[in-house]
C-alpha cells in the first residue's frame, strides 16, 4: 500500500479538497455566468442608448430642417394626402436640394418625374407587375428570352408551402422594388423575420412614397422564383439596358454590388462611359463584349417599343439569356450623375409623349 508506513493519525483529506475543489467550480461558474449577464445587459443599454441618439438626431433635423422632415413625415406615409404633383415636386426639392423645372425639364431625372406624373398608361402595371409582366414577355419577345421558372405565387405568407420549395430560391413581392430576398440555404432561414419583412411589404402602397405610378394599381402576391447561379460565380451576369422610345442607348453592368458596388455604363457596341450613375465606374474592371449583345438588344427593342424611357433588364447564364424585369423610374428618379452634362444627353435622349392623366387630378 502506498501510505504504509505513514503514522496512522495522519487524517485523509481527499474528500475535503474534491469538495473544496467543485466549491471553487462552481463558484468560477456562477462569477461567469453573472459577469456574462453583466456584459449582456451592457450591451442591451449601449444599443438603446444609440437608438434613443439616433432618433433624437432624427427628430432633431425634423424640427429644425424642412427637407428632412418631409422625408421623415413621407416614410411614414403622412404625406399621402398630398396630391402627386405637389408630393413630386416637394420630394424633389428634398432629396436633391433642387427646385424641379416639370414646365420644361431638361435632365434625366426630371423628365422621369415628368413621366411619373404625366405618362399613365393602364399597360405599364402589368408591365411592372413581377408576375403578369411574363406572359407579355412571351407575346413580345418571340420566345427570344427565357423566363425564370416560378415556384408559386401567393396572396398570403402563410399560404407558402415552404417544405415544397427547393434548397434554394428567391421570394419577392410582385407589386414593389426592393422586397427580393435570396435564399441560398432553406435551412437556415430565419422564416420569422422573412414572414414580417414580406407581410411588411404587402401591406405597403409602394406607389406612395415615390409617387412611382406604374406601381399604384398592382395586386399585391408573394413570388418564389428559381435562384440563378453558375459555377465559380457568386454573382451572375447581368445587363440593365436604358431604351428611349424602343431604341437602346446605355447598357449598365453592377459589379461587386454586395461588397464594393462600382457601376460600369457602356455604349450599345461597348464603349465605355466617362460618366457615373450614383455608383464610380471602374475602367480597370474588364468584361468584353458579349457574344450575344446584339440578340439582347434587339429584345429590348422589342419589350421597350413605344415607351419614352424604360430599363430592360436581362440575366445571362448557362449560353442564355433571361428576362429580369422592366425599370420605368430609374433609382426613382434621384440618382446623382456625373458628369452634369451626361444627366442632360440622356435627358434629351427622351422625348416626352403627350399627358396622360396624372398632376393634381
Amino acid at each position: 500500500m502506498f501510505y504504509s508506513g505513514l503514522p496512522e493519525y495522519i487524517p485523509d483529506y481527499s474528500s475535503q479538497l474534491r469538495s473544496n475543489s467543485m466549491y471553487y467550480v462552481w463558484n468560477y461558474q456562477k462569477h461567469t455566468e453573472k459577469k456574462s449577464r453583466a456584459d449582456l445587459q451592457r450591451r442591451k443599454a449601449m444599443t438603446t442608448i444609440n437608438r434613443l441618439g439616433h432618433l433624437c438626431s432624427v427628430l432633431k433635423n425634423a424640427v429644425t430642417d424642412p427637407d428632412k422632415r418631409f422625408l421623415y413625415l413621407a416614410s411614414y406615409g403622412i404625406s399621402n394626402h398630398l396630391d402627386d404633383e405637389t408630393y413630386v415636386r416637394r420630394l424633389y426639392k428634398a432629396r436633391t436640394g433642387q427646385t424641379l423645372n416639370l414646365e420644361h425639364p431638361e435632365t434625366f431625372n426630371e423628365k422621369i418625374q415628368w413621366l411619373k406624373l404625366y405618362d399613365r398608361k393602364p399597360v405599364y402595371t402589368r408591365m411592372a407587375d413581377k408576375y403578369a409582366v411574363r406572359k407579355l414577355v412571351t407575346e413580345k419577345s418571340g420566345g427570344g428570352v427565357k423566363l425564370i421558372p416560378v415556384y408559386g405565387v401567393w396572396k398570403h405568407f402563410d399560404d407558402i408551402d415552404f417544405d415544397a420549395l427547393p434548397g434554394q430560391f428567391v421570394i419577392k413581392c410582385t407589386h414593389d422594388s426592393g422586397s427580393v430576398k435570396i435564399v441560398r440555404n432553406k435551412q437556415a432561414l430565419d422564416m420569422k423575420a422573412l414572414k414580417k419583412d414580406l407581410e411588411k411589404a404587402l401591406s405597403r402602397n409602394y406607389f406612395y412614397y415615390g409617387r412611382e405610378w406604374v406601381y399604384k394599381n398592382i395586386r399585391p402576391a408573394i413570388i418564389a422564383e428559381k435562384l440563378l447561379t453558375e459555377d465559380g460565380k457568386r454573382q451572375i451576369d447581368d445587363y440593365k439596358i436604358f431604351c428611349f422610345g424602343g431604341e437602346p442607348k446605355v447598357i449598365q453592368v453592377d459589379i461587386d454590388r454586395f461588397t464594393n458596388h462600382r457601376r460600369n455604363l457602356y455604349t450599345t457596341d461597348w464603349k465605355l462611359f466617362n460618366a457615373q450613375i450614383e455608383y464610380p465606374y471602374d475602367r480597370n474592371y474588364m468584361r468584353n463584349k458579349p457574344v450575344f449583345l446584339e440578340e439582347m438588344l434587339e429584345q429590348a427593342r422589342r419589350l421597350s417599343e413605344g415607351i419614352a424611357q424604360v430599363r430592360v433588364d436581362f440575366y445571362y447564364v448557362g449560353g442564355s439569356i433571361y428576362f429580369g424585369e422592366l425599370t420605368f423610374y430609374h433609382g426613382d428618379g434621384f440618382e446623382r450623375f456625373l458628369p452634369d452634362s451626361f444627366a442632360r444627353k440622356m435627358g434629351d435622349w427622351i422625348q416626352l409623349p403627350e399627358k396622360r392623366f396624372g398632376g393634381k387630378k
